[in-house]
């Protein structure tokens, strides 16, 4: 993936994948001139990445129609990165990098909610972190799922779920009346008892689908607006049958990009959003000591992690180098280093760990910061974000290494 070089690209162009390879960015015209409009507002000397990151979030906040689009494509690498740090430690490869990264870009409001720009970190710091937490809470869910016998999956949803999943499949409310009435016969009258595996439940005997369905026909009278006809054992069955695929449908939905625009929308929707001249830039600008501020800060932060790195071993910079310049999985490196992969991901660990104890001390000692669990893991995503820029753009580790060779 090659990064993106200007601030009219990090904004306003996205991912395109070709099976699960970055195929390169793609351009959406009315985000680049919409950008290339708000850039002639002001000179280049107070133009910087982070000042419309917060310009956009800002008018994210008010509503502004193309805000999240633009803050989509400017998230773009940290949704990928912490998507291929999570693939590549999994051991089951059932789980693919693009899936993971529109898992993570669907959530991207999720992201700008949780965001407060007054704690120091950058937008792309917080949204790596979210980011890894919605994959890690879907992957997870989606295994549970997966597990999940149908009449173990009937067993644990709520009456509220189900409804849901059936409204969101189409479903009418006389219909979904009828699906109800044969979960909550089938909740009451099949109590499996507590030996075996309670994952996988059985499908209940033919005896207990007669009793539900008796108990579903003396009741659809008093509990269904349009009663029916009688359900037979089997129509109930496949009617339970069919409730259950559209909860799963409901609870592991096919992933949809974010960035793919609607049929139809494709010019209208981009097209008509540009900021009027009323709603001016320079009447909504971040002040500038703002800015100014958080250059200085990100400068300060690459001062201490460059000097924290310098005191690394030389085998510890070669694996950090290896791991976030070039993108190897740590039995790459291993094999690259005539390591064990166990002590290629313990000299790793040491190695993230030390860094990030030094920026710790720093924003203790600079800002007076309380450090606690959320605090820290920030400070990470900082670290990890660092990390990615630095080594990618240090090719002088790489000539060092080869020439140590």
């Amino acid at each position: 993936m090659h990064p993106r070089q200007t601030i009219i690209e990090s904004f306003s162009t996205f991912l395109e994948f070709a099976e699960d390879r970055v195929k390169g960015w793609v351009s959406i015209p009315h985000l680049r001139r919409n950008m290339r409009n708000c850039l002639q507002q002001l000179p280049e000397s107070k133009s910087s990445e982070n000042f419309w990151a917060i310009y956009w979030y800002q008018l994210w906040q008010q509503s502004h129609s193309l805000a999240r689009l633009h803050l989509s494509a400017y998230l773009q690498e940290s949704c990928y990165w912490s998507a291929y740090k999570i693939v590549s430690s999994l051991a089951n490869a059932q789980y693919r990098l693009s899936d993971c990264f529109q898992i993570a870009i669907a959530e991207i409001d999720k992201v700008l909610k949780g965001f407060k720009p007054q704690q120091g970190f950058s937008l792309k710091s917080y949204a790596s972190a979210t980011f890894k937490g919605v994959i890690i809470d879907t992957l997870r869910q989606h295994q549970e799922i997966d597990f999940c016998s149908d009449w173990t999956l009937l067993h644990r949803i709520s009456q509220k779920r189900l409804e849901k999943s059936l409204s969101n499949a189409g479903v009418n409310s006389e219909q979904i009346e009828h699906y109800c009435l044969a979960w909550n016969c089938f909740k009451k009258l099949y109590t499996p008892s507590n030996t075996g595996d309670r994952q996988q439940l059985p499908p209940p005997d033919p005896a207990t689908w007669k009793a539900i369905a008796q108990l579903y026909n003396s009741e659809r009278h008093s509990q269904l607006t349009a009663p029916g006809e009688e359900c037979s054992p089997e129509t109930l069955e496949n009617c339970l049958k069919q409730s259950v695929k559209w909860v799963r449908h409901y609870l592991y939905p096919q992933v949809t990009s974010l960035n793919q625009l609607k049929p139809g929308k494709e010019s209208h929707e981009l097209g008509n959003y540009l900021l009027d001249e009323q709603e001016s830039l320079l009447t909504k600008i971040i002040a500038e000591e703002e800015t100014q501020k958080r250059e200085a800060q990100k400068h300060q932060i690459h001062t201490v992690l460059v000097s924290a790195l310098e005191q690394l071993q030389i085998q510890e910079q070669q694996i950090l180098q290896l791991y976030y310049g070039q993108g190897f999985t740590q039995q790459q490196i291993g094999q690259q280093l005539a390591l064990k992969q166990y002590t290629v991901s313990r000299k790793l660990a040491k190695a993230c760990e030390f860094l990030l104890m030094a920026l710790a001390a720093w924003g203790q000692h600079t800002s007076q910061i309380s450090l606690n669990s959320n605090v820290l893991k920030d400070m990470s995503a900082v670290m990890e974000e660092w990390l990615h820029e630095y080594f990618e753009n240090s090719q002088h580790f790489i000539y060092h290494f080869q020439n140590e060779g």
